[in-house]
């Protein structure tokens, strides 16, 4: 909560981020009514998985990550509660806690299953999928450390030979952005 005070200007990457995020886990916090300790607790769940959060609104992220440490400390919350106090958008809230829940357990699925449920969300053949997984078989480096569904949406783009306005609908199918997107691909070899 410290950089929720300072300038966000004047910070960069990572740190903005959070702060961003921060900002609104206390502006949310206060006025959900919820203890100092569900805040901390919510801060330093986004604070270890902020990598995993990519392409989500800070909005989102602080609603699901608060809703989230409520229940992990014992004073769960319904999720209306955190919502009602923010203008983030319930579907986002919902893969934002999905997404730390999982990061959180370290039960992080295959980068398979990322890319078969963006494929199926962007409605793309079982055909393009196969190439993306041979894609992603063939880049384990580049792929070291990335968001698995930047990656996921990367990697169909490029089994999709860069087709026009695709990346537009698999950002949006993996909840990330059309830069991170294009920026995974360039790191890729086809």
């Amino acid at each position: 909560m410290a950089l929720a005070s300072f300038d966000r200007d004047a910070l960069h990457g990572r740190e903005a981020r959070l702060a961003a995020i921060g900002a609104e886990v206390s502006r949310i916090r206060e006025r959900a009514g919820a203890p100092h300790s569900v805040a901390e607790a919510a801060m330093a769940l986004v604070r270890r998985h902020i990598y995993d959060l990519e392409g989500l609104s800070a909005g989102a992220v602080a609603v699901a990550a608060l809703w989230l440490a409520a229940r992990d400390l014992g004073e769960p919350r319904p999720l209306g509660d955190f919502l009602k106090c923010s203008k983030a958008d319930r579907s986002a809230v919902k893969r934002a806690a999905w997404r730390l829940n999982e990061a959180a357990r370290g039960r992080r699925p295959p980068i398979e299953e990322y890319v078969k449920i963006v494929a199926a969300r962007a409605g793309l053949p079982a055909p393009v999928v196969r190439r993306a997984l041979e894609i992603l078989e063939g880049n384990r480096r580049a792929a070291a450390g990335r968001s698995p569904w930047v990656l996921a949406a990367a990697a169909l783009w490029l089994a999709t030979h860069r087709k026009h306005g695709m990346p537009i609908r698999l950002a949006e199918a993996a909840g990330a952005t059309i830069v991170g997107v294009k920026g995974a691909a360039r790191r890729m070899r086809v």
